[in-house]
């Protein structure tokens, strides 16, 4: 099996170096990389090309599409018969591939997903975020985890698809805004059967601030809609959890400023809701400074997804703009 791993990239020089760097080691060897450039003004040419005597890599520059479009870019020059595809802000474990190659003679995957996790490297704040992404007790704990809710939708940070499915299903149709999940619902329905290896992580660094998280969980609550008006029938009731969480704290806050004795009781879920994500964090990660920023990144990550999911849904299905 020959495997093309396929990197969109935009202005993340540094992020790529890092990634290939991890390539390099990898146990199975059958594979190439092609570093699709976005139309960066910070372009990773010399980077890339630095890696020719240690892989078989391949850099291409083209004007600025959108992630979806540069995968799309990287599928037509392809030749492997596996097409995998990551995110640049990812570090990948030495044995990934062989252990995709295993799963799938066994099981035999038209396209797959993988979960992701925190390097050691990590920072206590990218550490925070993705114990927020990837906890029971937050609705990222349905990213990578074998009970997800429905048909599993893979993730483009760590994601495979067939050469066949690819020939038949065609690439992304969007470039931003949920089209992993778009694209993964489009393989389902062509009759492909897709599914999670459990033990094919990467290490996904995220977001390196609070800031930049917030960003990007809001744009993720806008995606549910953008899927919803493609897949109606793809949103689910855990999708409105955020949106039900968010209203919620800013119910209670309204509550402690104009009648405190009402908010009690909401009080008293909110701080046990989170006491619960302090303990876990802490037993995870053994670290009670990751414990503490893990209440700010799960915070975060409920209030930035509720409210983006929030405003796309009056904006886009109550009120009906465009």
């Amino acid at each position: 099996m020959f495997f093309s791993i396929i990197i969109p990239l935009y202005n993340r020089p540094q992020e790529i170096n890092e990634l290939l760097f991890t390539l390099t080691k990898q146990t199975y060897l059958q594979f190439e990389v092609l570093v699709i450039e976005d139309g960066s003004k910070n372009d990773a040419k010399a980077i890339v090309e630095s890696y020719a005597n240690k892989l078989d890599v391949k850099y291409y520059f083209k004007e600025n599409a959108g992630q979806g479009f540069a995968r799309n870019f990287g599928f037509e020059r392809a030749k492997g018969d596996y097409f995998v595809i990551f995110d640049s802000d990812c570090l990948i474990p030495s044995n990934y591939l062989e252990i995709v190659k295993n799963y799938l003679y066994e099981h035999d995957l038209d396209a797959y997903g993988g979960p992701d996790a925190a390097h050691e490297s990590f920072t206590p704040v990218q550490k925070a975020i993705s114990y927020s992404m990837t906890s029971p007790f937050t609705t990222g704990g349905i990213r990578g985890n074998k009970k997800h809710v429905g048909r599993f939708h893979p993730r483009s940070f760590n994601m495979g698809v067939s050469r066949q499915a690819w020939e038949k299903v065609g690439g992304f149709i969007l470039t931003r805004l949920g089209e992993d999940i778009e694209y993964s619902i489009r393989i389902h329905e062509n009759g492909f059967k897709i599914g999670l290896i459990p033990d094919a992580k990467v290490y996904h660094k995220r977001r390196t601030s609070f800031g930049q998280f917030y960003k990007q969980l809001h744009f993720f609550g806008r995606a549910r809609i953008n899927i919803y008006k493609h897949f109606p029938k793809e949103l689910k009731l855990i999708h409105f959890f955020p949106a039900v969480a968010t209203v919620g704290m800013i119910t209670t806050l309204l509550m402690n400023i104009f009648y405190p004795p009402l908010a009690y009781v909401l009080d008293f879920l909110v701080i046990l809701y989170f006491m619960l994500i302090f303990f876990h964090s802490w037993s995870v990660n053994k670290s009670l400074k990751v414990a503490f920023l893990s209440i700010i990144s799960s915070f975060i990550q409920l209030t930035a997804y509720g409210l983006g999911f929030i405003q796309d849904l009056f904006k886009r299905v109550v009120f009906k703009q465009q």
